[in-house]
């Protein structure tokens, strides 16, 4: 049941943990009825309420295992999502105040005159490496026990999630297909991976436990008491009743468990793959415990907006290396770690190469000329570049001085993000658009030699979804 607030566009669930955050003050309505930029953020806070709603009544009606385990975990990602939403728009909240009010006290000190570029941040071909013992993988003994995992990733506010996949001890890692992109991220970002895991109970198992209970029964009370026990049992479990000694299930769905998590920041971006350590956060006593190596193996890679799109274009005249008098009329186009001089702007539009290139990088010297216009006396910028013993200086000449000042201005701010996002600027990584998600389907059984038979009445069934 909702009950909807009519001065907002806020959307409560009655009952849930957010209408009870309301009640103890921690948030206020007002702070979800400012409509300004946090339009849509509020937008994002309202679909996941909903879907959180959605994801209560389809785990209701599940009938079967796959379906309770997708379930579950929507969830729980939308439980993720609206706790972050609400944190980030807390935030926001309080930002806006101190704007209003001014700063306080203690924040005393000038403000950051520069403020580094935007970028997107890649993860791509996780794997988890597992650590099984000797005699379950090699030997192939004990119970052939599986978990149902996925990864949850946050950065900021925004959370994504991985596909659900089955794990037993046929294999010795678990990977992961999905690429994750992140499309709004800092060169400090904070990238959190948490593993979700929950142990599945097979229905032979679980069908077969009361015959086993009785077997153990009736040879341990005896001939005639145990006969008597091992009949009571096998009734019970016949007429489609409870069998005795045997606790009625509980109604619910499946329970995820936190596994390990790891927190990954620039320092591990590379164009590479790399073993990253997990923190465990399960013990072997825990139901969904899994036998973890302790580590990730990932890609992690970064995208600059500096790397990616112009940063400043324009009319130049260029005076290349050791040429006293030819001057070079070019339009420049400045991105990433080159400046692109062409002899016309409709070619760097069609992709026509560059007439030469000037090098950008962090050892690059920049030096401006006079910036008042004297008599014969253009606006002139230099750029030096170190090439073992040799120097070669390429020298700029702008049309006004705001254009020079725009030159400047673009060239410091492009050492600017060089030196914040670091490695991520020596050249660009390259980036693959995620595959849209499929929805999700039944779930292989993975394993041993006995789950890859199918009989023929499974054969018909194969590849059909489920149905509610």
């Amino acid at each position: 049941m909702f009950s909807r607030n009519h001065r907002s566009r806020v959307t409560v669930a009655r009952g849930s943990a957010l209408e009870m955050e309301f009640k103890r003050g921690r948030f206020r309505l007002s702070l979800f009825s400012d409509p300004p930029e946090d339009t849509e953020l509020q937008r994002k806070l309202d679909h996941e309420i909903r879907m959180r709603e959605g994801a209560c009544k389809l785990l209701a009606a599940c009938s079967q295992r796959e379906q309770a385990l997708e379930a579950t975990k929507s969830l729980l990602v939308c439980n993720s999502r609206i706790l972050s939403y609400m944190g980030e728009l807390q935030r926001r909240k309080e930002a806006q105040v101190l704007g209003k009010t001014g700063r306080r006290p203690s924040d005393s000190g000038p403000p950051a005159e520069r403020s580094p570029c935007r970028g997107r941040i890649c993860i791509s071909d996780l794997r988890i490496p597992l650590m099984w013992k000797d005699t379950e993988y090699f030997k192939n003994k004990g119970d052939l026990h599986r978990w149902a995992v996925f990864l949850l990733l946050q950065l900021g506010e925004h959370i994504q999630d991985t596909e659900m996949i089955l794990v037993d001890r046929t294999l010795t890692d678990i990977s992961f297909q999905n690429n994750v992109l992140f499309t709004e991220a800092g060169p400090d970002f904070e990238l959190r991976l948490e593993l979700y895991g929950a142990c599945v109970e097979e229905e032979g198992a679980l069908a077969g436990a009361p015959k086993r209970l009785a077997t153990k029964l009736s040879s341990s009370l005896g001939r005639s008491s145990g006969r008597r026990v091992r009949a009571s049992l096998e009734s019970a479990g016949g007429s489609g009743s409870s069998p005795i000694l045997l606790p009625t299930p509980a109604v619910g769905g499946p329970r995820y468990h936190l596994l390990a998590h790891t927190t990954l920041t620039l320092v591990a971006v590379q164009d590479g793959f790399r073993t990253h350590d997990l923190t465990l956060a399960s013990h072997e006593e825990n139901p969904a415990w899994l036998p973890l190596y302790g580590s990730v193996c990932c890609r992690l890679v970064a995208q600059p907006l500096c790397m990616t799109q112009p940063t400043a274009n324009g009319t130049l005249r260029v005076q290349q290396a050791g040429e006293l008098q030819d001057w070079a009329r070019v339009h420049g186009v400045l991105k990433g770690t080159s400046l692109f001089c062409y002899r016309q702007p409709e070619d760097a539009d069609t992709g026509e190469e560059p007439l030469f290139t000037i090098a950008i990088n962090k050892e690059t010297r920049v030096r401006a000329g006079e910036l008042d216009q004297a008599a014969g006396r253009p606006f002139t910028l230099s750029i030096s570049n170190r090439y073992g013993e040799d120097e070669v200086t390429h020298t700029l000449q702008t049309e006004s001085r705001g254009a020079l000042h725009s030159w400047m201005e673009a060239l410091w701010q492009l050492f600017f993000d060089m030196s914040q996002w670091k490695q991520c600027c020596d050249e660009i990584m390259k980036i693959e658009t995620p595959a849209p998600r499929k929805p999700p389907q039944v779930l292989a059984k993975q394993g041993s030699l006995y789950h890859e038979m199918v009989t023929g009445d499974d054969q018909g069934w194969a590849g059909l979804r489920p149905k509610l």
